[in-house]
């Protein structure tokens, strides 16, 4: 079965609300499970349960068919959302352009003049959708980059 994951903010945001739009869109599309993933920093006080993410996404779009709700820990949140996306086999991964941007540095850090979507293939090989602050996605995906 496809699996989609989307890595969310909590409270909803603006660019959460979009990038989880385009991914209840595909998942239907797909007809594919739809992972939504929060990750709880360890550094900050606030802590989001799965049953509170469930309700907020629902409150916003109502019942998700094959959805499932993950809360994770972790001291970064891209390197947890990275763990989690392996973890779960992920076909295609949805994330907002500001999160792209936030992965980017992060890779930056490692390797000189990263192409985040490239590394992203590399590293999980799956699909990766950027969803735009105008709604707009862009798939990126490992058979693109291997022509």
């Amino acid at each position: 079965m496809p699996q989609v994951v989307v890595p969310v903010r909590y409270p909803l945001t603006k660019d959460s609300s979009r990038t989880l739009a385009e991914a209840i869109k595909l998942a239907d599309e797909e007809d594919a499970d739809l992972t939504v993933l929060h990750v709880n920093l360890y550094q900050n006080s606030s802590r989001v349960s799965r049953a509170a993410l469930k309700r907020a996404v629902e409150e916003k779009f109502g019942h998700v068919p094959r959805s499932r709700y993950i809360v994770r820990s972790g001291m970064l949140v891209e390197e947890t959302i990275l763990d989690e996306v392996a973890a779960s086999g992920a076909d295609v991964v949805v994330i907002g352009t500001k999160q792209a941007s936030r992965w980017r540095e992060m890779v930056r850090r490692l390797v000189d003049d990263p192409d985040i979507e490239h590394f992203l293939r590399e590293e999980l090989d799956c699909d990766i959708v950027t969803v735009s602050p105008s709604g707009q996605p862009a798939r990126h995906s490992p058979s693109a980059s291997e022509d």
